[in-house]
């Protein structure tokens, strides 16, 4: 084995982001689009105050309302208001090959990684592909 060679990603918690974009259900929705362009996301897990994930808010979500208030400069809603409810999550031990199998398709671009309820990171469609690379690179 040489010393240079790359270890081979096999679950999410090889790949996953720990330190990740998030914002609670009272964050206005103008803050939070300044949020997602600033990290080049499409949407952000929502978390509590104790850090368990509650929903999740993507742009398509907000962009309706984003060109309506921009068009009558009318109050900002909340993400709370426009979140959905029901999230689509992993865990970090999930096979990256089977979460690649989920998002072929018309599935979400981001995960939200969850532990005993608490989000602990994400990972993006971005992530599983790289990861995918490196596994090839390794055959």
């Amino acid at each position: 084995m040489k010393a240079t060679q790359l270890k081979v990603p096999s679950t999410l918690r090889d790949i996953m982001s720990r330190d990740c974009y998030r914002v609670k259900a009272r964050t206005s929705i103008l803050e939070f689009a300044h949020g997602l362009t600033h990290h080049r996301l499409p949407g952000a897990p929502v978390v509590d105050d104790l850090d368990r994930l509650v929903g999740f808010i993507s742009e398509q979500d907000i962009l309706g309302k984003l060109l309506d208030s921009a068009y009558h400069c009318g109050q900002h809603a909340q993400v709370g208001d426009l979140m959905r409810h029901e999230v689509l999550s992993v865990a970090p031990n999930d096979s990256i090959t089977d979460l690649a199998q989920r998002m072929n398709g018309h599935q979400p671009k981001v995960y939200p990684v969850v532990e005993q309820g608490r989000l602990i990171g994400v990972v993006t469609r971005r992530d599983v592909l790289s990861a995918l690379l490196t596994m090839q690179a390794g055959c």
